[in-house]
Order: C-alpha cells, then structure tokens, then sequence
C-alpha cells in the first residue's frame, strides 16, 4: 500500500481554521505518530521527526503531551477506541438474523474508516517488544471474541458452537488481512455466500448479502 501524509488540521478545508498562533493541533501529532508506527514502528516516532514533518518547533509537542510515554498512551487510547470499541459496537447492532448479523461484522473488515487493520497490527507488532502491551493486546482480542461469540448467541446458537464459530470467524478475519491479501472487491465479494455458508452451518439470507453489497457499492469499498 502506498504511503500517504496525513492531511493537517490546518489544510483540511472541513475543519474550523486554527486560531491565534496555533499551527497545529493534538490531532495532528497523533495523526502523524500513527502513520509512523504503521509504516515504519514504534521505534521511528520521535519527537524532533514529528516536529520536522509539521513544519512547528519542538517545543510545541508539549502542548499537548507531558512527554513522548504520554503520547505512545495517547495512540493506545485511539487504538481501542478505534478498532475495539467499533467492532464490539458492530457485533451488538440490532439484526434480523444471524447474517445480517455476519454482515455488520464484516462492515468493519471492509470499511478501514472503521476499523483500521494496518493499525492493529502495528500494535501487535510494537507488542513483540513490550510484555506490558502484550497483556493489553490479549484484553481487546478477550473483548473483541466475547462479543462475536455473543452476536453469535443472541441468534440461537447454544453456548459451545457459539464460542467455536466466533473464533473461527475471528480468528480468520485476522488471518486474512494478516496475510495482506491484496484481492479485488469483486474478487472477495464472489465468495460470499460459501464464506457465509462456512461461518453459520446454514444457509445465508440473501437479502443480508444484497444489504451488505449495497453498502460496499454506496461507500465505494474497493
């Protein structure tokens, strides 16, 4: 995937212009220490770099972050708000039946302005090196797989089989992107109904995947 700069507050016509000296905001140094984790690790995000690639002084990081730990915490904080938070949201959305259930699920996977999967695993990449973050990486995946498992549950399926097929069906999504499967849309979306027919040991409401592939075509997912 090709490398793109995070558009400052400043340039963005869609935000509120920036007052007084201000030259950039909080969201601009974590909007830039992200893209440096998921393109080049936690290892890369310093200060001075982050100062250069704004175009501000040094100084004005500490604005906002007492020091570079609380800015790391910061990105964390994002992290679960972004990806974890969302997808449990997701899982808990109301839904006729367990495939359109499924599809909700899978908005989240085909949607990377709701869940973000570049930036997952850099966190579980920058993990390798932290034991302490490790501990929370396992505490999101615990949170993500209890809510497939209860999407699962809420539709009939008895405690054991949910618990499977949540896992399966997690574990796989992971996988999948873990492999940086670069297939077209079209591509994927073909498999559909099988992938469905997989994950429920029954046969999908095709009005769910009419539903979720007018979602794709009216968010122009590719």
């Amino acid at each position: 995937m090709n490398r793109t700069t995070p558009v400052l507050d400043r340039n963005n016509p869609e935000k509120e212009p920036l007052g007084g000296h201000t030259k950039v905001t909080r969201d601009d140094w974590l909007n830039i220490a992200r893209d440096i984790l998921v393109n080049d690790g936690v290892a890369e995000i310093k200060v001075l770099r982050m100062a250069e690639l704004l175009g501000v002084s040094r100084s004005s990081f500490y604005w906002y972050f007492k020091n570079r730990k609380d800015l790391l915490n910061a990105l964390l904080d994002e992290w679960s708000n972004r990806n974890t938070a969302r997808l449990v949201a997701h899982c808990g959305r109301d839904a006729k039946n367990i495939s359109a259930a499924l599809c909700n699920f899978f908005q989240c996977f085909v949607n990377p302005a709701i869940f973000d999967t570049r930036l997952d695993f850099a966190v579980r990449e920058w993990a390798r090196r932290d034991p302490g973050l490790r501990e929370r990486i396992d505490g999101a995946d615990g949170t993500r797989i209890a809510a497939v498992v209860a999407m699962y549950a809420r539709h009939g399926f008895d405690p054991v089989d949910a618990d499977a097929r949540g896992r399966i069906l997690y574990f796989m999504q992971l996988g999948y992107h873990a492999l940086e499967a670069t297939e077209p849309m079209a591509e994927r979306m073909s498999r559909m109904v099988p992938y469905m027919r997989g994950f429920l040991g029954q046969e999908p409401d095709q009005q769910a995947i009419d539903d979720f592939f007018a979602y794709i075509a009216e968010n122009d997912l590719r």
